[in-house]
């Protein structure tokens, strides 16, 4: 009976993320207009509806060895299949939070779980959000205070966002949204501290799933077949970035889509995204000993009716950190064309395959 519904549920992912997703999802729309949402950004601990919530800060240009900084947070389990570890779930698996930072540097990578009962505070309304002594997110929209210190390395950036937004997902059930953002503050390690300054995104996501109701992990069969994901995020210079997303759910694209800002300018979304992967030859082993197809390079190609708006060439490069769910982070050297322009330097990528092959 259960390997049957679980069967059901794959099936019926291509309905639900071709036919009806479509009709309750604004995202487009949310994507073109200034962002004026500052109270959605609450973190929803102990809801029975609201499975998980998600912040992120991402810095995608940063000089070497760095290369990147990213922190991807967790606030609940997803129930789904590229994000859930459950081997890090708390007695309740509703409590377990977690936390992946770190850049392309020899040692700086922190993954850790938490019990958000013990080892966190989350202030209701999301002004003060601390996952234990590591890491701790302060708002008062729209400026923003992140400090980390995971032992290895640290941070500690003040963060000013713009009403630049972007949808990932906007839906009844799920909101996923990207801001804008600049910041400055540094980065530090035992050599020492690098002052950094340019783009980034603060990030949120809030999800229903059935995990709200469970004490225990929902079994693997029954996870939501969200099973393929990757994420870009690529500073084209100091005024324009660019986000590419690709995420699939047992075979149908639930979200392809080229996110467009410029600082003090306009947002734009493209629909007509594609991108070829080249994978790696060797799989990437995570600590529980499963393997995963991670790419070697990735082309780009984003296009506005006649007009090729983007054509971006990237190679892996770095070393890829474990803790993105089941998957990986890490950066790319790329090089292209931005509307005719030439361009050139570093990306920083989301990447977690469990599709089955």
């Amino acid at each position: 009976m259960e390997h049957r519904t679980a069967g059901l549920l794959r099936k019926a992912a291509p309905v639900l993320v071709d036919r009806i997703l479509p009709r309750l999802d604004h995202r487009i729309e949310g994507s073109r207009r200034p962002f004026s949402r500052p109270g959605l950004l609450r973190p929803h601990v102990d809801s029975r509806t609201w499975a998980w919530t998600h912040y992120g800060v991402f810095v995608p240009r940063l000089p070497a060895p760095l290369r990147y900084l990213n922190t991807m947070t967790f606030i609940g389990a997803t129930g789904t299949v590229c994000f859930d570890n459950d081997y890090l779930a708390r007695p309740d698996a509703r409590r377990t939070a977690t936390v992946l930072s770190s850049t392309a540097a020899p040692g700086h990578h922190h993954y850790r779980a938490y019990d958000t009962r013990t080892d966190c505070r989350f202030a209701a309304d999301g002004s003060r959000l601390a996952w234990g002594e590591d890491l701790v997110i302060e708002a008062d929209h729209p400026e923003y205070r992140l400090r980390a210190d995971y032992g290895g390395f640290g941070a500690d950036l003040a963060i000013t966002t713009t009403p630049q937004v972007s949808y990932f997902v906007r839906t009844p059930i799920y909101d996923h949204l990207s801001l804008l953002a600049t910041y400055r503050g540094t980065v530090t390690d035992g050599a020492g501290r690098v002052e950094v300054d340019g783009l980034c995104t603060v990030e949120y996501a809030r999800c229903v799933t059935p995990q709200a109701l469970f004490r225990n992990p929902v079994s693997p069969r029954w996870k939501l077949p969200v099973d393929f994901f990757t994420y870009h995020v690529i500073n084209l210079d100091e005024r324009t970035q660019l986000l590419l997303t690709d995420v699939r759910a047992a075979g149908a694209t639930a979200c392809r889509l080229a996110h467009l800002r410029t600082l003090g300018g306009s947002a734009t979304v493209f629909q007509d995204v594609s991108v070829e992967v080249t994978p790696r030859e060797e799989p990437e082993i995570d600590p529980q000993g499963r393997a995963m197809r991670v790419p070697r390079a990735f082309r780009w190609t984003v296009r506005d009716g006649d007009e090729e708006v983007a054509v971006l060439d990237g190679t892996v490069d770095t070393p890829l950190r474990y803790g993105h769910g089941r998957g990986y982070v890490g950066a790319y050297s790329f090089e292209g064309a931005f509307r005719r322009r030439a361009v050139s330097g570093t990306g920083y990528f989301e990447w977690v395959d469990c599709e089955d092959r």
